[in-house]
């Protein structure tokens, strides 16, 4: 493991990144002085380029493999194996590292030490099998990483053509091949009815995904699970936009379900708005919550928004859905693409 670095050594900004085991396998948060890391780095040890550094502590077993950049870890949380790749190359090691069961009693460790990873066993092959499998995993990581890269391009797609229409920079013609019209100012609370869940609160706290009705709550769960429970289905004004009181969360549901929270409001649309476009209006929305107000009535129903023609409303919406489709589309894939790893990860190593 690298030297000891203390808290008064580390700051905000500066020349080289230092990962605590928090930032760990992400964007560090804490750096510290160019002229400490090449004093630490000639003096005490320091991990190789290829080496796989491995966190102790914490999500313990989570696995980086050291490219060689400027950057100091964290001591005795991020930890490597000094390995000479004579039996095991690293490339090897670091999908091993992922799917081997550590050498405990009880199968659940806080920390990992020298003496666990010394005492734990796995199936190697020899150096050319080893290759081989590395070469064929790593062509999933690469196609797992394409795919994350599509997706979010498609993201950044929606999401700058969404303000080039709800600015009216770009516009939708009509049949006639005029534009649809003038848009008109309204509050959002006139374009949306709420409705408070009372005997839509699911009563049973058992969950079973066997089960068809999906239990929503507030916050980023979303589907807390399913429940079996008939009465007080919301059904029949569907679809919907969640409002989440508290965090001002936003989900748009076109699907049977019942209500978990009180915190939620349930939006509806009112007469001549299409609610999607209102949901995909209200993602570009400035404004500031606070407290624990009922943030829909204080803060959002008197916001105005900018309205088309129903017609227009269902141009703008249905083509933002239509990239909606394709980044679930591209998501099932990338799920595919990792259980497929994680298949192989299970199966090549018995």
């Amino acid at each position: 493991m690298c030297r000891r670095i203390f808290s008064d050594e580390t700051s905000s900004i500066g020349d080289i990144p230092f990962f605590k085991i928090g930032s760990f396998g992400k964007e560090a948060d804490a750096f510290i002085s160019k002229e400490l890391y090449l004093d630490y780095r000639k003096r005490f040890s320091y991990p190789k380029k290829g080496d796989v550094l491995i966190s102790a502590a914490g999500t313990v077993g989570r696995t980086v493999v050291f490219t060689g950049e400027d950057a100091y870890f964290q001591d005795s949380n991020i930890v490597w194996i000094d390995n000479d790749n004579a039996n095991v190359n690293n490339d090897f090691l670091f999908y091993i590292l992922k799917i081997v069961k550590y050498n405990t009693e009880g199968g659940t460790i806080q920390r990992l030490y020298n003496s666990i990873l010394k005492s734990t066993k796995f199936n190697s092959p020899k150096i050319s099998e080893q290759n081989k499998i590395y070469n064929f995993l790593n062509l999933i990581d690469d196609r797992i990483q394409t795919q994350n890269k599509i997706i979010e391009e498609l993201k950044i797609l929606k999401s700058t053509l969404a303000q080039k229409l709800f600015s009216q920079q770009l516009r939708f013609k009509g049949d006639d091949g005029n534009d649809f019209g003038v848009w008109e100012v309204k509050k959002l609370g006139e374009c949306l009815d709420y409705i408070q869940p009372t005997k839509y609160l699911v009563s049973s706290t058992e969950y079973d995904n066997s089960y068809k009705t999906p239990v929503l709550t507030a916050g980023k769960t979303f589907i807390l699970g399913y429940t079996n429970e008939t009465n007080g289905i919301f059904e029949n004004n569907l679809p919907v936009i969640i409002f989440d009181d508290f965090t001002t969360a936003t989900q748009f549901v076109d699907f049977p379900f019942k209500a978990k929270s009180s915190a939620m409001k349930i939006l509806t649309a009112t007469k001549g708005v299409y609610i999607k476009f209102i949901f995909e209006a209200m993602q570009f929305m400035n404004y500031e919550i606070g407290g624990h107000e009922r943030h829909w009535i204080s803060k959002f129903a008197p916001i105005e928004i900018l309205v088309p023609s129903i017609d227009e409303q269902t141009r703008i919406a249905d083509f933002l859905s239509s990239i909606d489709e394709k980044i679930k589309t591209e998501n099932e894939i990338l799920e595919q693409y990792k259980n497929q790893k994680q298949y192989l990860l299970y199966n090549l190593f018995i």
